[in-house]
């Protein structure tokens, strides 16, 4: 008998993978967690029952989350990065000799001892020197810190159930006072194709538009991910995502990318009629 995964996108939608095996499962304080490999994605990660990664397209949302901010802010030593527990951005980051040190707060120690197991590949760079792992709550974290960071990658699960906190006036608020005077702030902002996930990408926009002088969004496409079609949320107290972009500075360090380009860095932030008018709506 074969056995499917199938995560639910809407009431009316589902997206389903094929298993090989179930790899791991558990109920942990704040969610279910389930390993799965697929033969068409590797190795997938989810909790409740959200898609989180596949080994097969995860560089993608590590690269665009990652390389964006990197590559405008050419003076990042300090970066906290919130959520992650599977390493992936991480894994990005620490391929810049000029971070000094990447601090990693993630609430539930079951993800990051999970996916050290059974995602190797992504969790491989957890134990460099300049990592500091925290398991606790990022607003209660983020309380204690003021002009800390230069850079801040919120990798949160979707705005429902444990993560909602990160989406909200307060938290943006929070990460501004942790950014230096050059800091900026990148977050995942959700699918903007079905209308639930809309309207909380709307939500989140509108609150950082709220807080920070620089707000501007840009997108990704990712096959497991709702619509295929991811947006992030760039904000920032001084760069501008284009205007202070420095090409030839980011292809002097020769990183190899599979997804991220210089010429995709300018494309990314330009964005379909409709999702332009969602975003005016808001920032009115």
């Amino acid at each position: 008998m074969e056995l499917w995964f199938s995560e639910c996108h809407t009431p009316d939608v589902k997206h389903s993978l094929r298993v090989n095996r179930h790899l791991f499962s558990k109920k942990s304080e704040y969610q279910q967690i389930d390993i799965f490999d697929t033969p068409e994605f590797g190795r997938v990660l989810a909790l409740d029952g959200d898609v989180m990664l596949t080994e097969r397209d995860q560089f993608i949302y590590n690269e665009m989350i990652t390389h964006i901010p990197m590559s405008v802010h050419k003076n990042v030593r300090d970066v906290l990065v919130i959520g992650a527990g599977d390493g992936g951005v991480v894994k990005e980051l620490t391929r810049y000799d000029t971070v000094h040190r990447i601090d990693l707060v993630e609430m539930d120690t079951a993800v990051i001892e999970a996916c050290r197991t059974y995602l190797p590949e992504n969790a491989c760079r957890l134990d460099d020197n300049r990592v500091h792992i925290f398991c606790d709550n990022a607003l209660r974290f983020l309380r204690r810190c003021t002009e800390q960071y230069d850079l801040i990658i919120v990798d949160s699960n979707d705005p429902f159930g444990p993560s909602e906190g990160y989406f909200t006036r307060e938290f943006y608020g929070i990460c501004y006072n942790a950014l230096r005077a050059d800091g900026i702030m990148v977050n995942q902002q959700g699918s903007p194709f079905y209308k639930q996930d809309a309207e909380a990408m709307q939500r989140s926009h509108k609150r950082i538009v709220s807080t920070f002088p620089i707000s501007r969004v840009y997108q990704a496409h990712i096959p497991t991910y709702a619509a295929g079609y991811w947006l992030f949320g760039f904000a920032s107290k001084k760069y501008h995502p284009i205007d202070d972009f420095d090409a030839e500075t980011w292809k002097s360090l020769h990183l190899s990318t599979k997804y991220y380009t210089t010429n995709l860095h300018i494309g990314c932030f330009y964005l379909p009629a409709y999702l332009e008018r969602m975003l005016e709506e808001v920032e009115e």
